[in-house]
């Protein structure tokens, strides 16, 4: 009994220690946040609630805000995350939204009820639904968003459909890439493709 309190101790105060730590990890990198600035992590939790964190391996209602390498200003909101299951080495998060602004004042807002972060092939991956709003105009959605990490990249394995100020686009894949800088600011490439089509629908 004494080495099962010893070790649930141990636990209890390591977790105080890594919970934020898994938590920035999750939020940052589920959408190519790296190297960020200046930030605020949230993580609604105190000592007299720590045992239940422990037990459950479970933690809710995190909250994440900073500013990119590339000025861009980040907030992002899980409702709940907790460690994936047998070798795997990662995040499973529920209920999922970020908003984005570039330097440029672009916004980006998104939502997505399930996502997963695995350690091991630095992917990050949004599934069950994905809503992509952009303050140009265009509502884009997908079944399933994957996020390359290490090569900053953004894909959909399955068709999209969006609509905007140009009309309804649908397509079988959208890609979104970094540019090389080459000194520059650091720039993406979006790229619809595989059965592109367009209906035009200019504004009145």
């Amino acid at each position: 009994m004494a080495a099962y309190d010893n070790s649930y101790s141990r636990m209890v105060a390591w977790l105080k220690i890594i919970l934020p730590l898994l938590a920035l990890a999750i939020l940052s990198t589920l959408f190519l946040v790296s190297r960020s600035g200046n930030s605020v992590l949230s993580i609604p939790y105190a000592d007299g609630n720590i045992d239940e964190i422990a037990r459950e391996q479970k933690i809710g209602n995190l909250s994440y805000s900073g500013v990119t390498a590339n000025g861009a200003a980040i907030t992002l909101i899980a409702e709940s995350a907790q460690p994936m299951t047998g070798n795997r080495q990662g995040i499973i998060a529920e209920i999922l939204r970020a908003s984005i602004e570039t330097p440029t004042g672009q916004k980006i807002e998104s939502s997505a009820p399930f996502g997963s972060f695995d350690s091991d092939t630095q992917t990050a991956e949004l599934t069950g639904g994905v809503t992509l709003t952009t303050s140009t105009g265009y509502q884009i959605e997908t079944e399933t968003i994957t996020a390359d990490i290490r090569n900053a990249r953004i894909f959909t394995a399955d068709s999209i459909t969006a609509n905007g100020p140009l009309g309804h686009i649908s397509a079988g894949q959208m890609v979104l890439q970094q540019q090389s800088g080459n000194g520059s600011p650091v720039s993406y490439e979006l790229v619809f493709k595989n059965g592109v089509k367009l209906v035009y629908q200019p504004q009145q």
